[in-house]
């Protein structure tokens, strides 16, 4: 006789995920899915793509029986179609069925391993941006010495550009993703530049410093001023602001940094017989530390701005990573999260008094 917790629940939240995206292909998609399944029993899951590649997978996972809607999508994304050829003949893609599951009301959250600008320019066709919204962002979370243990960190490249208004908006986002993902009452705000002096960096984020900080009363957040990149894994911030570009570039050369440092600890341990029983006497620290830093546990970049919920899983994720954006997909739809998130910028708006003044506040005291 099965458990009952291994049975769909009543007014389950529905995820859509696009099977067709990734690097890995459909096993690895498929096999998230059933990973996810079997961490959140009352998870149903809507997947779109090619039903003769998915359904015997499918089949397979014996915990997705009943939990699992295969959805046909004639077309595929590749990593190498340009958005703007996306938007004008993507409509039988996989892609573009996932998204319009959200925006039909047939599923609560979008999970996709796909071409980030082809996700983004259709889910801002196909979900709009939300009130108040110009540019909407990429936050993901940044592995930090934070008590949560990470920071949010956007835009991480959903537009290269972003003005002081953008950048204020990025700020009310990401305050409402670290309280709500993060359950941080209170987040502190830093607005990555090139130093922390008041005087340095472009005018655009001078103006920014000044209206982030004029609004943080008003919004419920602290902010600490201009933050370096030192500071994004550190504890003297929640949440970090930057433009797409410059978040983008911070985001790779992370990864490729963490990469780097895992390859050289592996060659130092495996370097003679005396590294080798080292490493066997610190192996219980490294397992952890691995799992501290693994990218896969935190992989999922979370479309902010939209009137609808999209998670950009990374490209080359394995079911590990692929389940792990999926059970953040769970998480913001549990917590109703666009619908809090709308609120706080609709709501966020500076009034007069709060502007900086022309020339920028900053300016005046240099």
């Amino acid at each position: 006789m099965s458990n009952d917790t291994d049975q769909p629940q009543p007014n389950a939240h529905i995820i859509s995920i696009d099977a067709m995206g990734g690097d890995r292909g459909v096993p690895s998609v498929v096999a998230g899915v059933a990973l996810a399944a079997k961490a959140n029993p009352g998870i149903r899951f809507l997947i779109h793509g090619d039903e003769a590649e998915i359904a015997p997978l499918v089949r397979k996972q014996r915990i997705l029986d009943k939990r699992c809607d295969i959805r046909h999508a004639d077309e595929t994304v590749g990593m190498e179609d340009k958005p703007s050829h996306v938007m004008r003949h993507g409509k039988k893609t996989s892609m573009w069925a996932t998204i319009d599951a959200v925006r039909n009301g047939d599923a609560s959250v979008a999970v996709s391993c796909g071409n980030t600008g082809a996700l983004m320019a259709v889910s801002m066709i196909r979900l709009r941006k939300a009130l108040g919204v110009n540019r909407p962002a990429i936050a993901v979370l940044w592995p930090s010495l934070n008590p949560q243990g990470f920071n949010v960190v956007l835009d991480v490249g959903a537009d290269i550009r972003a003005d002081e208004h953008d950048l204020f908006k990025y700020a009310l986002m990401g305050s409402s993703y670290a309280r709500n993902g993060l359950s941080i009452e209170k987040p502190r705000i830093g607005l990555l530049n090139v130093g922390t002096e008041e005087h340095k960096g472009r005018s655009e984020l001078r103006e920014a410093h000044a209206m982030i900080g004029n609004g943080a009363r008003r919004n419920g957040y602290e902010f600490v001023g201009f933050v370096e990149g030192g500071d994004i894994p550190s504890d003297r911030v929640d949440v970090i602001v930057t433009d797409g570009f410059t978040g983008n570039v911070a985001l790779k050369t992370g990864e490729g940094t963490a990469n780097l440092i895992a390859l050289r600890m592996r060659d130092a341990f495996n370097h003679s017989l005396f590294s080798r029983l080292g490493a066997l006497f610190a192996y219980t620290s490294l397992k952890r530390l691995g799992r501290r830093i693994d990218p896969r546990h935190v992989n999922g970049g979370v479309f902010l701005g939209l009137n609808g919920t999209v998670i950009k899983s990374h490209g080359a994720a394995d079911a590990t990573g692929v389940a792990a954006a999926i059970q953040l997909a769970i998480k913001l739809a549990e917590l109703r999260f666009t619908e809090k998130l709308a609120a706080r910028v609709a709501s966020g708006t500076l009034t007069s008094q709060d502007m900086p003044d022309e020339p920028s506040e900053i300016t005046q005291r240099k």
